[in-house]
C-alpha cells in the first residue's frame, strides 16, 4: 500500500485531482494507493475556508478506483484539533493559509501508517512514484529535497516541505510533530509549518532536487512542484502558476508532458460540475 497525505479545503480540490491523476498515470504498479485528506472548517477566519465536501470525496474515490478497485480516498476533519492547538496562535495568518499547518497533526490522527508521503496540492509526478516512495527512511524522521531558493539564501541544506516522505514511527519516537506544534504556538515563523518542522528535526535524509523540482522540468524530474517562483522577464516578478491553470501553464512554461493528465482532469471536472449543479 502506498500512502499519500494531502491537506486543504474545497478550493484546492483541482490540485488533489490533478496530482493524484499524475501519480496514477505515471506509476506502473499493481500496489493500491490510499489517499488521506486532512481538511477543516475555519470559515470564522475567512468565508471560503471550508472543508472538502462529501461530494468531492465521493467523486475522488470513484476516480481513483478506475485505476485499481483497491485504491481509496479517506477524509479526516481535523477542525477540533486545529481549534485546540492552533486557534489564535502567532502563525494562524500563515504565509499561505491555515491549511498548511494541519499536516502537523499527523501523529494525533488515529491509524496513520508508518510510512506516509505528504504532498502539497500543487505537485505533479513526471515519473513513477516508487522512485520516491521506496526510498529507505528507516534511520530518519523524513526525507525531503532542498528548497530551490532557500538552499542559496538561507542554508545549503534548507528543505522545502511541499514533498516529505515521513517515517511516522520515528517521528512519534522523537516527538517531531509535537515539537513543531510548540514552535507554531510560541513564535511567528517566516514559513510557519516548514520553519517549525526544520527547527524540530533530529535527523533528515536530503534528497536530490529531482524529487521536488520547483523551477524546472527535466527528463529525470520525478516531482514538479508548481510553487510560487521568480521570473526575470519582462521584468523581475513572482507568479504562482498552478498545474490546474492549464492555459497559463501552457503559455508560460510550454509544457506538454502533462497533457494526457490535464485532458483527463478537464473531462472529469466537467463531469463533476454537471453532476453537482
Amino acid at each position: 500500500m502506498v500512502n499519500v497525505l494531502y491537506c486543504g479545503n474545497e478550493a484546492v480540490f483541482d490540485g488533489f485531482m490533478t496530482s493524484a491523476l499524475s501519480i496514477l498515470k505515471r506509476t506502473d504498479s499493481q500496489e493500491p494507493f490510499s489517499f488521506h485528506l486532512f481538511t477543516m472548517d475555519v470559515s470564522h477566519l475567512k468565508e471560503n475556508y471550508v472543508p472538502i465536501t462529501e461530494e468531492q470525496i465521493i467523486f475522488f474515490d470513484k476516480v481513483v478506483k478506475v485505476y485499481n478497485k483497491d485504491n481509496s480516498v479517506r477524509k479526516y476533519d481535523v477542525t477540533d484539533l486545529y481549534m485546540k492547538h492552533f486557534s489564535g496562535c502567532p502563525n494562524e495568518s500563515a504565509y499561505c493559509s491555515p491549511y498548511t499547518l494541519i499536516r502537523l497533526f499527523a501523529d494525533l490522527v488515529p491509524d496513520m501508517p508508518d510510512k506516509l508521503l505528504y504532498l502539497d496540492a500543487d505537485i505533479m509526478f513526471n515519473r513513477d512514484i516508487h522512485l520516491l516512495y521506496d526510498i529507505d527512511v528507516t534511520d530518519y524522521e523524513y526525507a525531503a529535497a532542498n528548497d530551490h531558493y532557500g538552499k542559496y539564501l538561507i542554508n545549503p541544506r534548507y528543505i522545502n516541505a511541499g514533498v516529505i516522505l515521513f517515517n511516522m514511527k520515528r517521528c512519534r519516537e522523537t516527538g517531531l510533530f509535537q515539537k513543531a506544534r510548540e514552535w507554531i504556538c510560541k513564535k511567528k515563523l517566516t514559513f510557519a509549518d516548514q520553519s517549525a518542522l526544520i527547527r524540530s528535526t533530529t535527523r533528515k535524509k536530503l534528497l536530490p532536487q529531482r524529487f521536488n523540482d520547483q523551477k524546472f522540468l527535466h527528463k529525470h524530474t520525478v516531482v514538479r512542484h508548481f510553487s510560487k517562483r521568480l521570473f526575470y522577464l519582462p521584468y523581475p516578478h513572482t507568479d504562482n502558476i498552478k498545474q490546474w491553470h492549464v492555459e497559463k501553464m501552457h503559455k508560460v512554461f510550454h509544457y506538454t508532458q502533462f497533457d494526457d493528465i490535464l485532458s483527463e482532469y478537464s473531462r472529469l471536472k466537467a463531469e463533476f460540475n454537471k453532476g453537482n449543479r
